[in-house]
């Protein structure tokens, strides 16, 4: 079954911690929130299954639509339904990154900038220091512990958030916190550089082809592609051409392969799963260029398209934001 209380913890950073002693080793984060109430988020560092190094992603300028669906800074915990158009992540679905560019790294390590503590420490000592500084982060609720005081900060009562990590495609006894739209995260927004840095988190032994129900992983899909290796990509959009509705919108293809690409059974989709199909066949190195009318909704405010084979396994996705889509007449590249 999914996570029981997924959802989104708004806070400012006040404290940090490393945890090495356990057998499963967390990064500890001490938040609290516009009302006083304190919190602690444990980030998962190191996997109770081979391999035990996590996969770790840090955009330092992330641009998405889900941040301006987040809800107030410093607002405390809101609990989420697990459901598209919303402020959920999904790192399979909602194209929150390219997961070609996740890379292993060990817990903690003697030395500097060598391991995923590191790594951490860097992003959340310059959201401690910066009072404006607003801290996201996505999981499952825990506590509040009635007259007990949080065994890491000591805080009363205890009280966080935790599985801040990709929450589908797991193997053996974590199968059962299987779900879609419910994936955990770090997102800081750091307004005097009008810019948002994310941190994602996924254990290696997870799989990155996950079915559309249930979140569990389908059985001898492909593993996590390596960057360029998708031979069929979503180009560019138009997501605002000139004049009023409806308008002209389109999707280009590109065929990046030496091989020509039957697309009969391929389908590209939005984000609320909408789906346009696509027929015929797109030549090695050929540039297609879609219309989608009334089949798919690319939204002025932000959006993101999905690419997905005869299998119905994603190949491709992107995302853009409400800035992007903004400049009316212009198309999006990715």
């Amino acid at each position: 079954m999914p996570l029981k209380s997924y959802g989104v913890l708004a806070g400012r950073a006040v404290d940090r911690r490393r945890e090495g002693t356990t057998d499963t080793p967390h990064y500890q984060i001490h938040l609290i929130d516009d009302g006083g109430t304190a919190y602690r988020a444990a980030v998962n560092v190191q996997s109770q299954q081979a391999p035990s190094e996590l996969l770790y992603l840090a955009d330092e300028d992330f641009g998405h639509p889900v941040t301006s669906l987040l809800p107030a800074a410093g607002s405390g915990w809101t609990e989420l339904a697990s459901l598209p158009g919303g402020a959920c992540l999904d790192y399979i679905r909602g194209n929150l990154f390219d997961p070609a560019m996740m890379r292993p790294l060990p817990p903690d390590l003697s030395g500097p900038d060598n391991d995923l503590a590191d790594r951490l420490d860097h992003y959340l000592q310059r959201a401690i220091n910066d009072a404006d500084a607003a801290v996201y982060i996505f999981g499952e609720r825990w506590g509040p512990e009635e007259g007990s005081p949080d065994k890491i900060f000591g805080f009363r009562t205890g009280n966080g958030v935790h599985d801040v990590h990709m929450n589908q495609g797991n193997n053996g006894r974590f199968r059962s916190d299987d779900g879609i739209w419910q994936d955990g995260g770090l997102l800081i927004h750091l307004p005097a550089e009008s810019r948002w840095v994310a941190v994602f988190f996924a254990f290696q032994s997870q799989a990155w082809h996950t079915d559309d129900t249930t979140g569990h992983a389908i059985d001898a899909a492909p593993p996590r592609s390596a960057t360029g290796e998708e031979p069929l990509r979503i180009l560019a959009a138009l997501v605002n051409p000139l004049g009023p509705a409806p308008e002209q919108e389109t999707v280009t293809l590109l065929n990046a392969s030496p091989n020509q690409i039957d697309l009969d059974g391929w389908h590209l989709a939005d984000e609320q799963e909408r789906r346009l199909p696509l027929t015929g066949a797109l030549g090695p190195g050929a540039v297609l260029s879609l219309p989608v009318g009334s089949r798919l909704q690319l939204g002025n405010h932000g959006g993101a398209i999905t690419l997905l084979d005869a299998a119905d396994l994603k190949i491709h996705g992107v995302s853009y934001t409400e800035q992007q889509a903004e400049r009316e007449g212009w198309t999006i590249t990715f």
